[in-house]
């Protein structure tokens, strides 16, 4: 996959972030790179959280989540779940940027996938 495709893929996982999360990202910066410092990582928060700015910090260079390509391709099976990966990607280092550390992200994240509640039948 192109770089551009790929791109516009990752374009649609921060469309995809729900409107009162997106309108509350300042300064940050979202950038594709092929390959991630260490193995494992499909996305990497750089900044500072949002909970432990103060209005005192000086101006800040943007905060950065990067999206590493590769890793991504070589485990989707199909575009749909690339989509889906790069979406849930996107969604963990913003939590990040939220200030949530890796523990309650992972619990967000089984909570997200959990299937609702059904109602009983009227």
């Amino acid at each position: 996959m192109t770089r551009r495709e790929f791109d516009l893929l990752v374009e649609n996982a921060i469309r995809a972030i729900p409107a009162r999360f997106r309108r509350r990202l300042h300064n940050v910066a979202f950038v594709v790179e092929d390959e991630p410092p260490r193995p494992g990582l499909l996305g990497l928060y750089h900044g500072r959280p949002l909970p432990v700015r103060s209005v005192s910090d000086p101006f800040p260079m943007p905060d950065r989540i990067t999206i590493y390509q590769g890793p991504h391709e070589r485990l989707a099976r199909s575009r749909a779940h690339l989509q889906r990966m790069l979406d849930e990607t996107v969604w963990h280092e913003v939590a990040h940027y939220f200030g949530m550390d890796e523990a309650r992200v992972r619990r967000a994240e089984h909570r997200r996938r959990r299937p609702p509640p059904r109602r009983p039948a009227s």
